[in-house]
């Protein structure tokens, strides 16, 4: 599971919540480390008493609004200039974090993806290579978190020169909330460049320019048996982390989704 899905305050409130979805690895935001917010002999303690594991790690990126569609179109990921210089920073702070945990993969949302032929699209695809390379002098595969874009729009980014070590986190429900596209589609384009994906479900909205609703998994659009099957067909494994990031009931959700994904051969 994520683990900022229950917005835990301390390692050890991690640890319980994780304990109590009944799960015993979660993708870690690495933020609340590199800023020091907490202690990491600590939160290495705290897993290694319990036996839990780390999968991945996640990065967020400096200035982010999402407050609306509009708000995070314009400052998500590294096309803001004026947050660039310290989202590199970041970016080699928490590259060199993962390295000393021994991860390989950090996951990020880059941002939307600006038309081809504009200035801005170059700049962009520029410093998504810079980022990709911080992490991989560190030993770190990088993937883009799927979602504020077409599956088409990503690929054919991905597709461009010096660009082929950077992965893929795929999210069904970005798909959705966002408005690009059916993520049974959009999977079975992608996956060739998917190394991990986020378990997440939602309704689209009704009210074009706005967000779709995030639901439990199992109660929103997505084609879970599609999904599943895509992820079963391949001759790669790709780990399923479950991701929860509104309602009241998280470790009730979380546990949903975990038998949600047991019923169709995924365990912890």
């Amino acid at each position: 599971m994520c683990s900022w899905s229950l917005n835990p305050a301390k390692p050890t409130e991690l640890t319980n919540a994780i304990q109590s979805c009944g799960i015993n690895s979660t993708q870690l935001a690495l933020d609340p480390l590199t800023s020091h917010e907490w202690n990491h002999d600590l939160l290495i303690e705290a897993f290694e008493s319990e036996n839990i594991t780390i999968c991945s790690g996640m990065m967020t990126t400096i200035g982010e609004d999402y407050s609306s569609m509009d708000s995070i179109r314009l400052t998500g990921g590294i096309r803001p200039d004026e947050h660039w210089e310290a989202n590199q920073s970041r970016a080699k702070a928490t590259a060199e974090l993962a390295r000393t945990l021994g991860l390989s993969l950090v996951t990020f949302h880059a941002g939307f993806i600006p038309q081809p032929d504009s200035n801005e699209y170059i700049t962009l695809t520029d410093r998504i290579k810079v980022i990709a390379n911080i992490f991989e002098s560190q030993g770190v595969t990088l993937a883009l978190e799927t979602g504020q874009e077409h599956a088409e729009s990503l690929l054919e980014m991905l597709d461009l020169p010096n660009m082929s070590t950077i992965q893929i986190n795929f999210d069904p429900a970005n798909m959705i909330l966002y408005g690009m596209g059916d993520p049974a589609r959009a999977l079975e384009l992608l996956v060739d460049r998917v190394v991990q994906v986020h378990m997440k479900d939602a309704v689209p909205t009704s009210i074009p320019g706005t967000w779709g609703i995030e639901v439990p998994a199992g109660d929103g659009h997505v084609d879970w048996g599609h999904f599943f099957s895509t992820l079963q067909s391949q001759q790669k494994t790709i780990p399923v982390v479950i991701e929860r990031e509104s309602g009241d009931q998280r470790i009730t959700d979380i546990i949903q989704a975990r038998t949600l994904a047991a019923k169709h051969g995924y365990t912890p």
